[in-house]
């Protein structure tokens, strides 16, 4: 059978990859002289209750919500498929609770729903707080979802993680360095081209400029993006990224500012959207991230046809997987252990540098870039980076 017919089968056979399980039984001895369920519930819980009421923070050393993350969606950008709404994204946010429970060991909830209003999708993540100990946001449509970010990172007291815009910019960053190490090229004297300036672009080029890289192009459906370009800059997040890149001033599609480009970083949705000629028109080792699932901008094959000297892809069935699930479990591990509640550019550049020094030199190759999904070292790299770079961020602003 073919890769669909297998999915649709196990599918249909589970109904559902995820379900709840309790941590206590019923019939489980307990040495006391109450029975478990006067303990688990009424009237034990009672008092339990009223600790947590008395004092908010107890929730974290009574209830699950030191490990529970939710995972909100609108399904309207679910992978490459676009706008399927909540039900469609359904199937995809329960593969990333498998993910999260088995590589982080972290309960996360799959809340699809049925609303593409930003209010109403404030109003409902902070209204489900007080369950959660962290929240994931998840295919939701740009620039909506950067505001809605910006607006929840503010607003709640609990950690706020974007997928796309945070886990991807991480493994992108760790896998680019690590490219660049083997093509012995500096960051500061290269050129990127981020072909997509949606969640994943934007996010790529803040960490990118933060790493030091200082000639970033950005293209989206109009072109390139520069300074003072009126089409199509109509969010302050692309006229950020007008503001911040493109040193150049470099006009036209795709296809005329990949010509001398070191690095091509695709996050456009868009499968076969770079051709062989555009990678034999770049700079000499032509680095070719096309991330974009299922269908990558450029298969390896025809980019490699092409010249590229390093290829990497976000699918798990080509060398080099560059993509958010290497990330997320260990990040919101971290966060969810940590209780911190803020991310800037400079912890995350910390992080996806931790990420890429996983891979030492002598394993260091052209088809392995970064550590896979299931490394175990990753965890525990990526906790120690976070503990360090957010007290070095708390002893900076002591300073200032």
């Amino acid at each position: 059978m073919s890769l669909e017919e297998d999915a649709l089968s196990l599918h249909r056979m589970l109904r559902g990859k995820i379900e709840i399980h309790n941590r206590i039984s019923l019939d489980s001895s307990y040495q006391g002289k109450n029975d478990t369920l006067n303990l688990i519930y009424t009237p034990g819980v009672a008092s339990v209750a009223k600790e947590i009421s008395l004092d908010k923070k107890m929730v974290y050393d009574y209830t699950s919500k030191w490990n529970n993350v939710a995972i909100v969606c609108d399904g309207t950008r679910v992978l490459g498929l676009g706008d399927i709404g909540p039900e469609g994204a359904l199937p995809v946010m329960e593969g990333k609770s498998v993910l999260f429970k088995v590589l982080g060991g972290i309960n996360a909830f799959p809340l699809c729903i049925d609303t593409k209003d930003k209010e109403e999708i404030i109003r409902f993540v902070k209204a489900v707080q007080p369950v959660f100990g962290a929240v994931n946001i998840e295919d939701i449509e740009s620039p909506k979802v950067l505001e809605i970010v910006e607006r929840l990172q503010k607003e709640l007291s609990i950690p706020v993680f974007h997928d796309d815009q945070h886990g991807t910019a991480i493994i992108a960053l760790a896998g680019l360095l690590n490219a660049l190490r083997l093509l012995q090229k500096r960051i500061n004297g290269i050129r990127v081209v981020i072909a997509g300036a949606g969640s994943a672009g934007y996010g790529i080029y803040r960490i990118l400029k933060e790493a030091g890289c200082r000639n970033i192009v950005v293209t989206d459906s109009h072109g390139a993006i520069y300074k003072n370009r009126i089409k199509g800059i109509s969010s302050p997040y692309k006229k950020e990224i007008a503001d911040n890149t493109n040193p150049m001033k470099l006009s036209g599609s795709l296809i005329d500012v990949i010509k001398g480009a070191d690095v091509i970083i695709g996050v456009s949705s868009k499968g076969n959207l770079i051709s062989k000629d555009m990678i034999q028109s770049m700079n000499h080792d032509p680095i070719v991230f096309a991330l974009s699932n299922p269908d990558p901008e450029i298969l390896p094959s025809s980019a490699s046809e092409g010249g590229a000297r390093i290829i990497a892809t976000g699918r798990s069935d080509f060398a080099n997987q560059v993509n958010n699930a290497v990330v997320f479990p260990s990040i919101l591990r971290a966060l969810l252990d940590l209780r911190v509640t803020t991310l800037n550019e400079a912890i995350l550049v910390s992080v996806a540098t931790a990420i890429a020094d996983i891979v030492d030199s002598r394993h260091l190759k052209f088809d392995y870039l970064i550590p896979k999904v299931d490394d175990p070292r990753i965890i525990h790299v990526v906790t120690d980076t976070l503990k360090n770079a957010i007290q070095k961020n708390i002893d900076k602003k002591l300073l200032e």
